[in-house]
């Protein structure tokens, strides 16, 4: 059994929420934005070479090519909840993130700008 997926209006809904006010939003609407838009990275670019991680709230694995099976993988792309959010909705660019240090990228696949702003 996969996981549950986040319905596209309850996603859409918490992701408006929390980029509008991030500190004022709760911790459910915080998670479910982020893992609302972690999911629909995965669906748009489908694959197990990259694993995108945003503590404490989700992770997924996408991008086609060469795939892991144990221990970490070897393109991992890191970052906190309010990066990940402007990222996702076009507000930060990944190279002013990555120069801001703050998204941690290693790998040779490990770069999300083709797949970013998630479209909506």
């Amino acid at each position: 059994m996969g996981k549950a997926r986040i319905d596209e209006a309850v996603g859409a809904a918490a992701v408006a929420a929390a980029t509008e006010d991030f500190e004022g939003a709760s911790r459910d609407i915080r998670a479910a934005a982020v893992r609302y838009l972690l999911q629909r990275l995965a669906d748009e670019a489908p694959g197990n070479s990259v694993e995108v991680r945003v503590p404490p709230f989700g992770a997924v694995q996408c991008i086609e090519g060469p795939g892991h099976t144990r221990g970490t993988p070897p393109n991992v792309v890191e970052m906190d909840a309010r990066t990940w959010l402007a990222l996702a909705t076009g507000a930060l660019a990944w190279a002013d993130g990555l120069t801001d240090a703050r998204i941690h990228a290693s790998g040779q696949r490990a770069d999300l700008s083709a797949h970013l702003p998630i479209r909506r």
